[in-house]
């Protein structure tokens, strides 16, 4: 049932060549929601200590893992185009780390109220437990842990600097709403 529903939020997966990879991003989410008894992840807020501070609570997670995901594929698309064979990027890596790298937000609140978690754990923790549990590659790990500066793991790979960077400028384009000057927030 999560299958379908995960598959319907994100038409982004049919960007994923590897049938493999793609079939493991559909699987992370839909372990998530079954762990987190979570039937429709289009309610699901992006941030919810953020929302409440900035007063836009009507933020999904879904709406930000899509913009993140399509600043990842046009960012890895101008670099591709612009440093050829130079540079060696694996664009389903990009896709699928882009749309698994929030997975931990479905354990880390219940609605817009922190949960053990998020308080004792902290982003993104449960999110490298799933990826790991559902079989997916390492480097996806890796993306996880790395998108934010919640951790000390810097990006390692050209993927996940993609990521990162896509994750920082979505997340600003959100609290854009809130003020004139990102500094203040």
């Amino acid at each position: 049932m999560h299958h379908d529903s995960v598959r319907a939020t994100f038409p982004e997966l049919d960007a994923i060549e590897d049938d493999e990879l793609r079939s493991g991003v559909v699987d992370a989410w839909a372990t998530a929601m079954a762990e987190n008894g979570i039937d429709d992840l289009r309610g699901v807020p992006w941030l919810p200590p953020t929302q409440r501070e900035l007063g836009i609570e009507d933020e999904t997670l879904v709406g930000h893992v899509r913009d993140v995901t399509a600043g990842s594929i046009a960012l890895a698309d101008v670099l591709s185009e612009r440093r050829g064979d130079k540079l060696d990027l694996d664009l389903d890596v990009v896709v699928a780390g882009a749309l698994v790298h929030d997975v931990s937000k479905l354990a880390e609140f219940d609605g817009m109220d922190d949960t053990p978690v998020y308080d004792l754990l902290g982003h993104p923790y449960y999110g490298v437990h799933v990826v790991a549990r559902v079989g997916l590659p390492i480097e996806l790990a890796h993306i996880v842990l790395s998108h934010t500066g919640r951790t000390n793991v810097e990006p390692a790979t050209i993927e996940a600097e993609i990521v990162r960077r896509a994750d920082e400028v979505a997340a600003a384009s959100i609290r854009w709403r809130a003020t004139d000057d990102l500094r203040t927030v």
